[in-house]
């Protein structure tokens, strides 16, 4: 089922907010009023996981830049978050918040748990100002992602989102043609 258009569930959780070195509560409304990445992953102190959040924290200056605020979500609890930013040198480098969801909720709300190992999956969402979900993406525990790809992704959201009637096509570029639905397009792109 996609989660597309729709709005996202209700959690309380608790998260390691890495920037300031706190322990801090987020729910959905914290994702509320800007645009947002929850990025899913499968477990702290494993091996294609740091290198994803350390991706990610890569993008997070220009992510920021563009309103956006970034989440990471895996079933370990917030303190076993801090203890991997403590001991890794790529988790250290992250100042983002990281939520832990060891009660799965979170994980099962944007249908990415794997039931059978009780581990989120590799999923990242681009979530709008009102909650909606405008962007999904998972992969297999093998292949990690590459965060450059979401700046794209969230500047074509945000285009959409501030004109309406307007499309990108494929590898639109902030600044290049958008198209206009309509009867005089249709066969003849």
């Amino acid at each position: 089922m996609s989660l597309i258009g729709k709005e996202i569930q209700p959690f309380n959780a608790s998260a390691y907010q890495a920037g300031s070195g706190d322990f801090i509560e987020v729910t959905e409304e914290n994702m509320k009023g800007q645009w947002s990445v929850v990025c899913f992953y499968p477990a702290d102190f494993t091996f294609v996981c740091p290198t994803e959040l350390e991706d990610l924290q890569s993008q997070y200056a220009t992510l920021k830049e563009l309103g956006v605020e970034v989440y990471s979500v895996s079933t370990d609890t917030h303190f076993t978050h801090k203890a991997w930013h403590d001991h890794s040198d790529a988790i250290g480098k992250i100042e983002y918040t990281m939520i832990g969801d060891p009660s799965q909720r979170i994980s099962r709300g944007f249908d990415v748990l794997n039931e059978e190992e009780g581990l989120a999956q590799r999923g990242t969402f681009i979530v709008d100002p009102d909650g909606i979900v405008q962007a999904a993406e998972i992969n297999a525990d093998g292949i990690g992602r590459d965060a450059s790809t979401l700046v794209g992704k969230i500047k074509a959201a945000q285009y959409v989102r501030n004109n309406p009637g307007e499309v990108c096509p494929a590898k639109w570029e902030e600044g290049s043609d958008t198209l206009k639905p309509s009867l005089d397009l249709v066969g003849k792109i």
